[in-house]
């Protein structure tokens, strides 16, 4: 279908009000949570085609977000949608003030291929959830799983209300040339920056959900076992293609060799070195084991380092002795490929870091709060964690999105609604009280000495 004349009828369709409606809104999340649990066997099916994910990451890590988030829209979504009292000043006495929510109109979503379903939908459901319409965009370098979500996103809502659109960059730069009221995108800095300068030109207000090279500290009081093994699960989710997975370690020099052979001990007992398995996944494309493989120094891994370029796969690999010169250091890996750069002084540390730009997330692993402080006040991050790693971003409680180059905006739960609704400031103000002497002339020094007591005293 024409994205344009799509984009006309959901604009018709919007602004004939029924989205506004609550009940509305919840039937229809209703509706595509059934569709979505009605097709999970082809959900499945496709994802592993694509990624060769198990039944087990892809429930964990994708359908049952989805499932969640839509079950936390339901529950609140009808609180959020009304009006909310906020004070007002006594120069405005007796008014009473308001936030009142409204959605934006009509909103353009596009997903990413690391986590294809709940990178697309989640987005897609705090839009529904909030009372827009929307066109989505799956991404094209996961095909199987793009045509079974538009499959399901077609069959379940009429094109007018919510519409999936397949295809490459030339569907994208159709999309991009019409005006939304609101576009989300997940993705790389680069097309992100494409997405920035096309909504631009419409003033269109935008959500950027990308990525960056994500440090986690490991300070010489950690536990050394269980971080060990929270390092190494946070860094191999998905084979390392996620945005806010570990990038690479900064670990005190004092306890280096012990955390080394503790994740070395975790990854003999849980991950294959040779081949994808039920319990890790393959490289997305062959562009991709290529761009890793290329930033892994032989001279430098301590563990793994195999590649089958042919079967998409790269082992879980730990680099050692790695510098902030070493060519892993100068792009964010995407990857299963872990570089470990030793520290003696924190300031130091922290320092190197700020010459990176701003990361999706920050991760500190440690028992001093001091410490621990420093590190989440000194450096600026989208989101993150201590003594653990990824979790984070499970939690409804918790906006999740970057700063700077790792993004802008935030969803999840009530960011999620936030994000996709204007909030109207809206003052009410009774007929039987005016001081319109204060307002009018002849002005004074005794007007203004008033003027100044209750703007600036009360």
């Amino acid at each position: 279908m024409n994205v344009a004349n799509i984009v006309t009828a959901q604009r018709t369709l919007f602004r004939s009000g029924i989205t506004r409606n609550v009940d509305f809104r919840i039937m229809q999340l209703q509706k595509f949570e059934q569709a979505l649990k009605e097709n999970e066997q082809q959900l499945f099916d496709a994802i592993y085609a694509d990624l060769k994910k198990s039944r087990y990451d892809t429930f964990t890590s994708e359908l049952s977000l989805v499932y969640r988030e839509i079950s936390f829209m339901r529950k609140n979504m009808r609180k959020w949608s009304r009006k909310k009292r906020v004070r007002t000043n006594l120069v405005n006495f007796p008014a009473r003030s308001y936030l009142l929510p409204e959605p934006f109109g009509v909103t353009y979503i596009a997903g990413a291929w690391n986590y294809p379903y709940q990178l697309t939908l989640i987005p897609l459901v705090d839009s529904l959830a909030a009372g827009n319409t929307a066109v989505v965009k799956p991404s094209e370098v996961a095909p199987q799983t793009s045509a079974i979500m538009a499959s399901i996103i077609n069959k379940t809502f009429t094109p007018e209300y919510c519409y999936a659109a397949e295809g490459g960059a030339e569907t994208a730069k159709e999309i991009l040339e019409q005006k939304f009221d609101y576009i989300f995108f997940t993705g790389g800095t680069k097309i992100g920056k494409i997405v920035y300068e096309a909504a631009a030109k419409h003033l269109t207000p935008v959500t950027l959900e990308m990525g960056g090279k994500n440090p986690a500290f490991v300070l010489p009081d950690c536990d050394i076992v269980t971080s060990a093994k929270r390092i190494v699960w946070g860094k191999l989710l998905n084979a390392g293609q996620t945005c806010v997975a570990i990038d690479y370690l900064l670990v005190h020099s004092s306890i280096e060799q012990q955390l080394l052979a503790e994740m070395k001990k975790v990854l003999e007992r849980h991950y294959p070195q040779h081949a994808v398995s039920e319990n890790y996944m393959a490289i997305v494309n062959e562009r991709h084991v290529d761009r890793i493989q290329q930033l892994i120094d032989p001279k430098k891994v301590y563990y793994g380092g195999t590649v089958d370029k042919k079967n998409l796969f790269i082992a879980p690999t730990i680099m050692n002795n790695v510098t902030f010169d070493d060519e892993i250091m100068k792009e964010e890996i995407f990857g299963p490929v872990l570089p470990v750069v030793r520290y003696d002084d924190l300031n130091e540390a922290i320092s190197r870091v700020k010459d990176y730009p701003k990361p999706l997330s920050l991760y500190v692993f440690g028992s001093n709060n001091g410490e621990k402080e420093k590190l989440f006040n000194e450096l600026s991050f989208g989101g993150g964690s201590g003594n653990d790693a990824v979790m984070y971003f499970a939690n409804d409680h918790l906006p999740l999105g970057g700063v700077g180059s790792s993004g802008i905006g935030a969803y999840h739960g009530f960011e999620g609604f936030k994000t996709f609704s204007h909030y109207k400031a809206i003052m009410e103000k009774p007929t039987w009280l005016e001081f319109w002497f204060l307002k009018v002339p002849p002005y004074s020094e005794w007007k203004l000495k008033i003027l100044r007591f209750l703007i600036e005293k009360l």
